[in-house]
């Protein structure tokens, strides 16, 4: 009977260490967006969102969420090795009064996301 307790817990334990490594591996930060800004064929409200993407290489899918819901889709590349550690930095191209989201800079981390500009 004992075995049992200690083959039970010793099997919950190794269950929430993989769902944690799981979870540790999600592609996402939140960001803080201070102005309205056009994001591939969306233009984003000033707030906070939380940014996700899927893979690591040059053809990413990002979301853009707030309150749960997904408002605007775009392909990206992540760039690491940031040469510095910055703080939140929203990087846009300005073409008349339209701010087009060019890359976010991610806070603590060297890391950034780059979007496309097509036909810009």
């Amino acid at each position: 009977m004992k075995q049992l307790k200690y083959t039970a817990l010793l099997s919950m334990l190794a269950l929430m260490f993989s769902v944690c490594a799981f979870a540790r591996d999600k592609n996402q930060h939140s960001v803080e967006i201070p102005f309205s800004v056009q994001v591939g064929s969306t233009q984003l409200e000033p707030g906070t969102y939380k940014v996700e993407w899927q893979g690591t290489g040059p053809d990413l899918q990002v979301n853009f969420l707030r309150d749960g819901k997904t408002v605007a889709t775009a392909p990206g590349t992540l760039k690491t090795n940031v040469p510095e550690v910055v703080q939140d930095d929203i990087v846009t191209d300005t073409k008349a009064d339209n701010k087009t989201l060019k890359e976010i800079d991610f806070a603590h981390n060297k890391e950034a996301l780059v979007f496309e500009q097509n036909g810009m």
